[in-house]
């Protein structure tokens, strides 16, 4: 048996500490385990100097790296600040892992940069960097991880990764001394493999110099200092130094130096461990290495390390340790490359797991045991990019995985410093995601559940609970909480999909259609036909006035600025003409504004214009007020009869128009109307104060109950914007488009006088003209529906990939947006989109799928008024608005059915009489006022 798993371990060597690995250094024992006493290099003295354009705090891999591309790219005076040495911290005990793979979009790019760095820095440098690439397995053993694997294949075909999905006789070939016995796939990655973390640093460290960037260490922070222009002091028992920027790369010290500034950075150590064997014959006989094998079942990985193998497994979250005295006490004074004592008994499990899937290592003996601090946020993402609050202050820090991690981010980081914006979309690092909300305690438990799922199925539309709920709750938590299925948005809880009785409650993940589907359509239905109300309270929102308000925003964004009472959706563009965000604009009183974005982009929003405010020496005064404000939507064509009952002001459409917005009271609460609906249909957003929430609430489904009124969720609302071919920000755009190609012309007003952010940019885009389009798809599936990032095939090759997915209730056919070549793009072109590994067939097809509201009534305002103006009977002109109605589905030649919409009732034959009485027509009474 493996010896080390401590039942079999001979006492003698139990809890000792043999020899290391190559990266790593003679060790001792105790409770933090000693590392090699040196003398650290010194490059002070000579070469100190008191002013900066960037300093860096920390001298791991990610911010030797940064130090690397700054200097590569041309920025003179890169002063990198290490209080130990080089690689002190977690990146010299790492297993060096590296991978193509990533279950997310945005970072397997990240993933793709540093490898491809990685294989050329020895070249570069001059410094050898122990890279091995002989690929990876990840094991699939149940069928749910085969599917698993398939939806990860469709979100890789679009990406230059090389990734296969491969069967169990290719698996045993590329991993001979593999138990076959519970396999049945593989997720093969050819260029995956380790390299030696301390080496790699090393090689980055000279390259930065060779570069002109100065590493100096030992050099310890000990306080940072704001200056009103934007600058900082860093000061260090050397001296001062003046820095345009500082970026925190400190690792498990970030906190420390957060706090200098008065941040809590949302990070806690986490206790990894991973063995080592000494030789093995069965291994040391093969002729190539072996790739890296990642057991998801077992929650381990495993690797060659010369002749034996190297395993490090993820506990589970009852199992894993957390150092937690780090984050109250701070980290101990002088940590820098040491140990914990290791504890077998934690991995126990993950150790007899990975004996039965690679049985040669029942007989392998433990050389060493690597019992290290590595440092998780809560949702074990790092956090990427500037600070909100806090000018000029940039953070790279919460590495889980620092070393695949390290060249991307590098390079990330350096374009956006150097060229004022995000190079590609990142959203999920940015730091910003974190705000007030997060607590020590959210933070550890997090830490603990996401350690814990690092190898679990990640299924879409994943919820994890622990932690929750937050501070961060809307004022109808309470209300709603037995009601629903509750989803996480940046803190806040909010309704997903309501229950009824006889449904399957609860969260019930899959690839497939789920628990879920069947009640979102009951809830499609209710707001299509009658009247829905939905909490939208985790919308970011913020007031903007001042004597240049309307300057900065005309600045801001590339639509024109609203008139008083009037609203707009407008969108950020990026210096290069990107979508950097969508806000829906609302002019509430002479240069005030109300600002609203969705939840996951509130603080990323709010940075950008903080920061342009500030750049521009706006008069401005910007509030955020998220957590003060709750929003109520109400949709479906009796949102207006209901509301009427609650107020004395004209909800008329001809008084309170489309995208108009004003102060009115609703039961005696107070609230701002604005009249728009992410539906698509007849609605109202309604924004008040917080704790007003649950009675506005109570007193609209009181006045609602004649017309049937009930909830719906952010499932329904996702379903019915995607049939009105509403544009999501995070999907249809990011930093990663421009507008025109998203088809937003309509938002961007080129020929306003104001030279807003990104205008000269987009002109010079439309000149060349696009390379790709927006297009709009249905799809014939077979109980599984687009959800975006699939991949979209055109004779045999990928050619695009989708953005956002659904159902669609009315036509009952699938949907999506996606992104092709322009010479791909028009309407009637056939296409395929890749679902769990089967290509469905999809057309292009125009438009709105639905019409939305707005569209039908000005229809049937323009046919009632030619009617009218011809003297037709009641019967005609009912017969011309229902004809409006049914065709306000653009349905395909197929035999489904039109759009759920209100339908007028004829009790008998007579009523549909040319002589009928007019009352046929009170349906349709808003048209005629």
């Amino acid at each position: 048996m493996l010896r080390g798993a401590r039942r079999l371990l001979p006492p003698q060597l139990r809890g000792r500490e043999l020899a290391l690995p190559r990266w790593a250094r003679p060790l001792s024992s105790g409770s933090c385990t000693a590392g090699r006493e040196e003398k650290p290099s010194s490059f002070l003295g000579t070469r100190w100097k008191d002013t900066a354009e960037t300093v860096i705090i920390g001298g791991g891999c990610i911010g030797v790296s940064l130090a690397y591309h700054l200097a590569k790219a041309g920025m003179k005076d890169v002063i990198l600040l290490e209080k130990s040495e080089l690689t002190a911290g977690s990146t010299w005990h790492a297993a060096g892992l590296t991978t193509y793979f990533h279950p997310g979009i945005n970072l397997k790019k990240i993933h793709y940069y540093s490898i491809k760095l990685y294989e050329k820095l020895e070249e570069e440098t001059g410094q050898a960097v122990g890279f091995h690439q002989p690929g990876s397995i990840r094991i699939a053993s149940t069928p749910t991880r085969v599917d698993e694997f398939k939806y990860q294949m469709t979100r890789a075909g679009w990406h230059p990764t090389e990734q296969y999905l491969i069967g169990p006789e290719r698996i045993q070939e590329l991993f001979p001394i593999l138990n076959m016995e519970k396999v049945l796939a593989g997720l093969y990655n050819p260029g995956d493999g380790h390299i030696d973390p301390y080496s790699l640093t090393m090689a980055l460290a000279a390259g930065a110099r060779k570069y002109g960037a100065l590493l100096n260490y030992p050099v310890q922070v000990t306080n940072l200092s704001p200056r009103s222009d934007g600058t900082w002091e860093v000061e260090t028992p050397n001296g001062i130094i003046r820095t345009n920027r500082i970026v925190n790369t400190a690792g498990f010290w970030a906190r420390e130096i957060g706090r200098m500034i008065g941040l809590h950075h949302p990070l806690i150590p986490v206790h990894h461990q991973y063995v080592v064997t000494s030789t093995i014959p069965e291994v040391k006989v093969l002729k190539t290495e072996l790739p890296v094998l990642r057991d998801l079942e077992g929650s381990y990985y495993l690797r060659q390390e010369r002749d034996g193998l190297l395993f490090g497994p993820y506990e589970s979250q009852e199992k894993m340790k957390l150092q937690e005295s780090w984050v109250t006490n701070g980290v101990p004074p002088g940590f820098g490359k040491e140990l914990f004592e290791s504890d077998l008994d934690r991995i126990m499990d993950h150790i007899e797991a990975a004996m039965t899937m690679v049985p040669v290592l029942k007989q392998a003996d433990i050389i060493n045991t690597v019992a290290g601090p590595i440092t998780y946020s809560p949702d074990i993402l790092p956090m990427v990019g500037p600070h909100q609050g806090v000018r000029n202050y940039w953070v790279a820090i919460g590495f889980g995985y620092g070393i695949i991690h390290a060249g991307g981010v590098g390079k990330y980081l350096s374009d956006w410093i150097l060229g004022g914006e995000p190079p590609f979309d990142l959203i999920e690092l940015d730091p910003n995601r974190y705000g007030k909300w997060i607590t020590t305690q959210y933070t550890a438990t997090k830490a603990r559940e996401s350690y814990g799922f690092n190898n679990i199925v990640g299924y879409p539309k994943e919820e994890r609970f622990a932690g929750r709920p937050t501070e961060r709750v809307s004022g109808l938590y309470e209300v709603l909480k037995s009601k629903c299925s509750m989803g996480f948005h940046a803190g806040w809880e909010q309704p997903h999909w309501f229950y009824k009785p006889g449904d399957e409650i609860g969260y019930k993940p899959s690839f497939w259609r789920t628990n879920w589907f069947e009640p979102v359509g009951r809830e499609y239905k209710q707001v299509m036909e009658k009247v829905g109300v939905i909490d939208l309270t985790p919308f970011g929102k913020f007031i903007v006035k001042g004597n240049d308000s309307v300057k900065l925003l005309d600045h801001l964004f590339a639509n024109v600025i609203p008139k008083m009472g009037a609203t707009n959706i407008s969108h950020m563009l990026t210096p290069r003409g990107q979508v950097y965000a969508e806000l829906t604009v609302s002019h509430l009183s002479p240069g005030e504004f109300l600002l609203v974005t969705g939840s996951g982009s509130e603080l990323h929003d709010l940075r950008w214009i903080e920061e342009e405010a500030l750049k521009g020496g706006y008069n401005v005064e910007i509030k955020n007020i998220t957590d003060e404000m709750g929003v109520l939507g109400i949709a479906g064509p009796f949102a207006r009869k209901v509301l009427q009952k609650l107020t004395t002001e004209d909800l008329s459409d001809s008084t309170f128009k489309f995208l108009q917005s004003r102060h009115i009271k609703l039961s005696d609460i107070a609230a701002t109307a604005i009249r728009i609906s992410y539906t698509g249909e007849l609605g109202w957003e309604l924004y008040h104060r917080k704790e007003d929430s649950a009675a506005l609430y109570n007193a609209i489904m009181e006045a609602g109950q004649e017309e049937g009124i009930d909830d719906f969720g952010t499932y329904a609302l996702n379903a019915l914007r995607l049939e009105k071919a509403f544009r999501a920000w995070g999907a249809e755009m990011n930093c990663d488009t421009n507008p025109l190609e998203a088809g937003l012309d309509y938002f961007i007003k080129l020929n306003k006088p104001a030279d807003f952010i990104g205008k000269q940019a987009l002109k010079q885009i439309k000149e060349k003209g696009l390379k790709r389009r927006l297009v709009y798809l249905t799809l014939e599936t077979a109980d599984v529906d687009p959800e975006g990032n699939e991949s979209v095939w055109h004779n045999g090759r990928v050619v695009g990939n989708t953005t956002s997915g659904n159902y669609s209730y009315s036509t009952r056919q699938s949907l999506a947006f996606a992104y092709v070549p322009t010479e791909l793009s028009k309407v009637g072109q056939k296409l395929e989109v890749e679902l769990l590994g089967k290509n469905y067939s999809a057309t292009i097809v125009e438009e709105p799928l639905v019409l939305t509201e707005q569209t039908r009534t000005r229809l049937q305002k323009k046919a009632c008024l030619k009617l009218l103006i011809q003297g037709s009977s009641f019967y005609q002109l009912y017969k011309q608005l229902e004809a409006i109605r049914t065709v306000s589905t653009r349905c395909p030649a197929t035999h489904h059915s039109p759009p759920l919409v209100h339908r007028p009732h004829f009790e008998n034959q007579r009523d549909k009489s040319e002589h009928a009485n007019k009352d046929i027509l009170l349906p349709y009474a808003d048209f005629f006022k």
